[in-house]
This record gives C-alpha cells, sequence and structure tokens, in this order.
C-alpha cells in the first residue's frame, strides 16, 4: 500500500545536506517502526535507517555517521538527515513504516548527488 508522503528529494552537490521528510496522516495506530530504503539502479532495495519504540535507531554501515533519522513529536513522521552525501547516495528513497503487522510505503523520492 501506499500510504505515506515523502518530500525533500532533490539534486545536491557531493558533500553538500539534504533533508527527507515523510508523514503518515492516514494512520492512527501506534506506529512501532519507521524506516527510509533506497533503491539504486540496478541494485535491490536496502534498509538505510530506521527509528523504533523508545527511538532506538539503527543505521546501514554506508550512512552511519552521516544520516540521523528522527521522529516527529506525533509520532507520524519521519525525518531523514542526510549530511555529506556521496554520489554513491544517489538513488530513490523510500519511506516505511509497520502498523499492527502491516507494512506501508511511500511511492519514493529521488536523491542525486552529482556536481
Amino acid at each position: 500500500q501506499v500510504r505515506l508522503v515523502e518530500s525533500g528529494g532533490g539534486l545536491v552537490q557531493p558533500g553538500g545536506p539534504l533533508r527527507l521528510s515523510c508523514a503518515a496522516p492516514g494512520i492512527l495506530s501506534t506506529i512501532r517502526v519507521m524506516a527510509w530504503y533506497r533503491q539504486a539502479p540496478g541494485k535491490q532495495r536496502e534498509l538505510v535507517a530506521d527509528i523504533r519504540t523508545g527511538d532506538r535507531v539503527n543505521y546501514a554501515d554506508s550512512v552511519k555517521g552521516r544520516f540521523t533519522i528522527s521522529r516527529g513529536n506525533a509520532r507520524n513522521t519521519a525525518d531523514l538527515q542526510m549530511n555529506t552525501l556521496e554520489p554513491e547516495d544517489t538513488a530513490v528513497y523510500y519511506c516505511y513504516c509497520n502498523v499492527a503487522g502491516h507494512d506501508f510505503w511511500g511511492q519514493g523520492t529521488q536523491v542525486t548527488v552529482s556536481s
């Protein structure tokens, strides 16, 4: 299902920052897990970062120290702050959440890192 709304993608120079935002306005149940995935051309979709109950976070090794995932006070939003971006970060980024055992996805937002 496509229930999440993503924003913030675009073109950025190497080394620059970009902030992605995700909202789940139609989900009223408690969201236990929110995450950001990405998929580059010819690659499988991979987990970038997730945030769980108690604001526990997890990051892919490739983005550790550069990206930060966070949730808003309403608990139905998730942001991904991306710093020191590299060309290898170029991908379509997808927001994800799990509610009552069901998966919800955004449609994806393109991030292109190029000079």
